[in-house]
């Protein structure tokens, strides 16, 4: 059971996502309007679970970024009710461990679904006319137009088809591309034509991840599956780093079996050393998918609402763990059944 605040102890929420601490606004004024002190505790990368411990001893709640949140940070922090992911991902959370220690932990899905949907579209863009060494080399005086290739026409695969993999298709359909998905979980989507895996990563000319990250879909990118995939095809990660296994990828575009690859999420960020970095034919962004003024608002003003339902004793729109509730069953095989990005 947790520790309730004494009664002449105010209530304490501690921000760590950089985007929500970032400005003042709407998303931090629900907090202190509901008489809540807000301490906000960004730092340029995100915290391990130790660290988070440490600044989470008097919250009563917590409107977490991607930091790595385990049961050293509930056992530290007796008053803790809810954490309020500022995102969809809940990968950084141990769920487990919330319910165990009686936390309310939601997320926001749905806030950043045109913003990730957008930059997925932007990084096909990027690799199919070699956007960054037109810009380097006009920038340099030495302007080189590389022969680029059309989306109009093309196969674009989706491996997950929540709200973010359905957002992305439309976009795909709009530009002429031929879209095909995998997802088990969700019933048909418009302008997709249903595929299993071993059939979209031979098909597909664009593969798109659009999927959570759990044990089953760990590295679900792997050498086998690489290796069935077009040597002229590109692949796109804008959910989780950890679902593509990073040293086959970059042997996959050093050899040629694949033409290139672009990501916003890495499997350890900031992706220091990381041999993806050193590749011409591969596109790093530092994980902005969800980096709009109008998604960060949004996901600012979903968190917060949440977390504050949780400390007056409301029902927050947005439970992905209620204390007492069953833990959700995990994924299926990655080359089954992903679990889906919502």
């Amino acid at each position: 059971m947790k520790k309730p605040p004494s009664d002449t102890a105010p209530l304490r929420v501690v921000a760590t996502a950089r985007s929500y601490c970032a400005h003042d606004g709407p998303h931090q004024a629900i907090v202190r309007d509901a008489g809540i002190d807000l301490v906000l505790a960004a730092t340029a990368t995100p915290r391990d679970a130790d660290a988070l411990a440490e600044i989470a001893r008097d919250a009563d709640g917590m409107i977490l970024g991607l930091d790595h949140c385990d049961a050293r940070v509930f056992e530290a922090a007796p008053r803790l009710r809810v954490v309020a992911r500022f995102g969809v991902g809940t990968d950084s959370v141990d769920l487990e461990a919330a319910r165990e220690h009686g936390v309310t932990v939601t997320n926001t899905p749905g806030a950043n679904t045109v913003a990730v949907a957008e930059l997925t579209l932007a990084l096909v863009l990027a690799l199919a006319r070699d956007l960054p060494t037109a810009i380097a080399t006009t920038r340099a005086g030495t302007p080189r137009r590389s022969r680029g290739w059309e989306l109009r026409g093309k196969t674009l695969g989706l491996v997950g088809l929540g709200r973010i993999g359905q957002a992305v298709a439309a976009r795909g359909a709009a530009f002429g591309m031929r879209v095909i998905g995998y997802d088990p979980y969700v019933p048909e989507v418009p302008d997709v034509t249903r595929v299993e895996l071993d059939e979209l990563w031979p098909g597909a000319d664009v593969i798109s991840l659009h999927l959570g990250l759990s044990d089953a879909t760990r590295h679900m990118i792997d050498a086998s599956v690489l290796a069935r995939c077009k040597p002229s095809a590109v692949l796109v990660n804008t959910a989780r780093g950890g679902l593509i296994d990073e040293q086959a990828l970059a042997h996959a575009l050093r050899s040629g079996a694949l033409a290139g690859a672009a990501a916003d999420a890495f499997e350890h960020e900031p992706p220091v050393g990381n041999p993806l970095l050193e590749l011409p034919n591969f596109l790093p962004t530092p994980h902005m998918g969800a980096a709009t003024q109008e998604a960060v608002l949004a996901m600012g003003v979903s968190a917060a609402e949440d977390v504050v339902a949780v400390l007056s004793g409301a029902p927050p729109k947005h439970v992905v763990v209620a204390p007492g509730a069953p833990s959700t069953p995990s994924a299926p095989s990655a080359h089954g059944a992903p679990r889906r990005q919502p």
